[in-house]
């Protein structure tokens, strides 16, 4: 019956409703390649740069989630990995396939919904996420920490970009209570974490390597930096 809800993912589907259409938002935000968007920069994350640079990830098997339009996943595959990279815009995964056949690299690329596509069974080294966990409803959150968890092996490292609080005119996120969330029904353009609730978020599986504010970066510098945004490492349990 039509809004009669019987089971959990009903629930959440319902949730869901409450809110924008998702995919409809981020298929028109691709819409328009030359919009000033800091991140249609093709340049990778100066965090996960590093983290290669230093040697704490090494070349394995990658799972990059949000991955809009391939500036990390195409980095990741240059160093060595085999990459698995999703969106949920068809326009944002068309344009780093772009990206990548310009540039001769191999990266596996798919539109679809990170709670409806099916993964392969075998865990990945690495799960890395810029920029989509900002984007989850409290309700998907916890599903989605659940994914992330299953999909990587033991020891392996996830790493995570998202809104640090306090930086709101600098084009950040304000921080909202889960409760706030639905109370006026929605996010704006995302939430900030502070670092206490984002390792009380994430401490059910996994342990903090390094918690930092990304380093500022000018567009035309041969990585993406905004100190807006949180800089994360952590291992899985």
């Amino acid at each position: 019956m039509k809004d009669t809800i019987r089971n959990q993912e009903e629930l959440m589907q319902l949730l869901d409703d409450l809110f924008r259409n998702e995919e409809e938002r981020w298929q028109e935000f691709y819409k328009d390649r030359d919009r000033d968007i800091p991140f249609f920069v093709d340049a990778p994350d100066e965090n996960l740069a590093a983290y290669f640079e230093m040697g704490i990830i090494q070349p394995g098997r990658v799972l990059e989630l949000g991955c809009g339009a391939g500036r990390n996943a195409i980095y990741m595959a240059q160093q060595g990995c085999t990459v698995d990279a999703l969106d949920l815009s068809e326009r944002a995964i068309t344009w780093g396939r772009e990206r990548a056949a310009e540039k001769e690299i191999t990266v596996n690329f798919q539109a679809g919904n990170v709670f409806t596509t099916s993964f392969p069974d075998i865990p990945y080294d690495v799960i890395y996420d810029s920029g989509l966990f900002h984007h989850l409803w409290p309700h998907r959150r916890i599903q989605y920490v659940d994914l992330l968890a299953s999909k990587l092996r033991p020891s392996g490292h996830l790493g995570l970009v998202c809104f640090a609080p306090g930086f709101e005119e600098e084009g950040g996120a304000a921080e909202r209570s889960d409760k706030d969330v639905y109370r006026v029904v929605g996010s704006g353009s995302g939430l900030s974490y502070s670092k206490e609730r984002l390792t009380y978020l994430l401490s059910g599986y996994f342990e903090p390597v390094e918690v930092r504010l990304m380093n500022e970066h000018a567009q035309n510098e041969p990585v993406f930096g905004k100190r807006f945004l949180w800089a994360s490492l952590w291992r899985r349990k």
